[in-house]
């Protein structure tokens, strides 16, 4: 690994050795090393707030106006079922208003993220690099002017959220099959969201490094059982009433730390200083 605070340095091997059980909950780790590091710092869990909480006031007037509606969106989804037995058509109609609640809440998920480090870029940037700074030194800024950072930003979040209705449709699809779609589709769901919930949390100290979309997803693929670990243990956390707002500045921290150690690249045999009360490595000497 180049430098002190992890610059890009080459891919990880997609075919090293690594137990893919230790990275899982490796990924956890990280989230709960964020968590921790913004417990002990309350001014910065305060400052990381703020953007949280405006961007949930939006989220959750959409979901609370959806709750509202769902029963007429059930119906007119089920039309098909109108001539059925009134048990089977109400059965139908519970399912498909399930799906749909389900499908909406799996994009409000991704994009809730997205739209939130949008929205408090200067926030967020702010905590990653004080995170750095804890653990020995945070990476130059690269000289991106604003317009081309919000640009890129809003692009980038205009193609999760495409991903994500995608992946939604095909989800609420499922949802219909019997046992399938109220057991194991929820559970991928919330894996695919965690995958994606990662690659927007980590975009904050990847992107100061000059790693940008395609490769940042190149090297999660590397990291794969790493990063659905970090992102699985951060959807339920998020699935927690308030979950998400509370826990996003720590969820940034943490996704930074990952990147600093594991996604930036480099050597995995250096030896690693630990600064105390800070739970990890403080800097590559």
């Amino acid at each position: 690994m180049s430098g002190a605070y992890g610059a890009p340095g080459p891919l990880p091997e997609v075919g090293a050795e690594r137990s893919g059980v230790k990275d899982l909950f490796g990924g956890i780790g990280y989230l709960l090393r964020g968590l921790g590091w913004v417990a002990r710092r309350p001014a910065q869990w305060v400052f990381g707030l703020i953007p949280a909480l405006i961007v949930l006031a939006v989220y959750g007037a959409a979901l609370v106006f959806l709750a509202f509606q769902v029963d007429g969106l059930a119906g007119w989804v089920t039309g098909f079922a109108d001539g059925w037995s009134d048990a089977a058509r109400t059965s139908a109609r519970v399912v498909a208003g399930i799906a749909i609640f389900g499908s909406a809440l799996f994009v409000a998920l991704i994009t809730f993220t997205a739209v939130t480090l949008l929205v408090g870029d200067p926030f967020y940037e702010a905590i990653a690099v004080r995170v750095e700074e804890s653990q020995g030194g945070a990476p130059p800024d690269p000289g991106v002017p604003l317009m081309v950072s919000i640009g890129r930003a809003v692009k980038d979040t205009l193609i999760l959220g495409a991903v994500a209705l995608g992946f939604a449709v095909v989800f609420f699809a499922c949802g219909f099959l019997p046992v399938i779609g109220q057991t194991v589709v929820p559970v991928v769901a919330g894996l695919v969201s965690g995958y994606f919930l990662a690659g927007e949390l980590s975009s904050v100290a990847l992107e100061r490094r000059g790693i940008l979309r395609k490769e940042r997803f190149v090297r999660m693929r590397a990291n794969r059982a790493l990063v659905v670990g970090f992102g699985a243990a951060t959807v339920v956390v998020f699935l927690i009433p308030l979950g998400a707002v509370l826990a996003m500045p720590g969820a940034v921290a943490g996704a930074t730390l990952m990147v600093r150690e594991r996604l930036a690249g480099g050597p995995e045999g250096e030896e690693r200083l630990v600064t105390p009360g800070d739970g990890g490595p403080a800097a590559y000497h």
